[in-house]
Parts: structure tokens; C-alpha cells; sequence
């Protein structure tokens, strides 16, 4: 089951997916895209060797919205994870 995370739609926020667990032996991310479902829209992101990171924007309260992340590593490894955001009005 994916994680929820809950966000006020005027909230901007960033979210974190930590890939250590899954990563190889000397293998690390070198990139990481962010795709929302619509109604969410991505500031910025970033990558370190373990953890990608999103800043996200919008949403409207009561509606839940998917985020996929799908990362690519220096070893040629490309996978995905998926979370949910639940936009609440705090």
C-alpha cells in the first residue's frame, strides 16, 4: 500500500521517496522525475545519492492525488514508487 501524506491545498511542501533499502552496492540515483496526477503541481526536486525529494503545490481539500516517482541510477537501474497526497484544509 502506498504512503498518504496529508497537505493543505495552499500548503507548499516537499516529500521525500528514500531508496537506500533498495539500492545495490555502489549504486546510486543520478536522477529522479515526479509526476502528480492532475491538480497537484511540482515546484521543484532534487536527488541526493539515496533520497529524491519533490516540492509540490495545489490541491483541492477532500480530493486525493497520486505522485509517482521513477528514478534512474548510475548503474542503469529505473524504477518507481507511488504515494498519495491528501488534500486537507489545517
Amino acid at each position: 500500500m502506498a504512503k498518504t501524506f496529508t497537505k493543505d491545498p495552499e500548503a507548499i511542501l516537499d516529500y521525500s521517496v528514500d531508496w537506500s533499502k533498495w539500492l545495490v552496492s555502489d549504486d546510486y540515483l543520478v536522477h529522479a522525475t515526479f509526476v502528480p496526477s492532475p491538480g497537484l503541481s511540482v515546484i521543484s526536486s532534487n536527488v541526493t545519492e539515496t533520497i529524491a525529494t519533490v516540492w509540490l503545490s495545489g490541491g483541492i481539500a477532500g480530493q486525493t492525488y497520486s505522485v509517482t516517482c521513477h528514478i534512474t541510477t548510475n548503474g542503469g537501474r529505473q524504477d518507481d514508487r507511488t504515494f498519495q497526497i491528501l488534500a486537507k484544509e489545517m
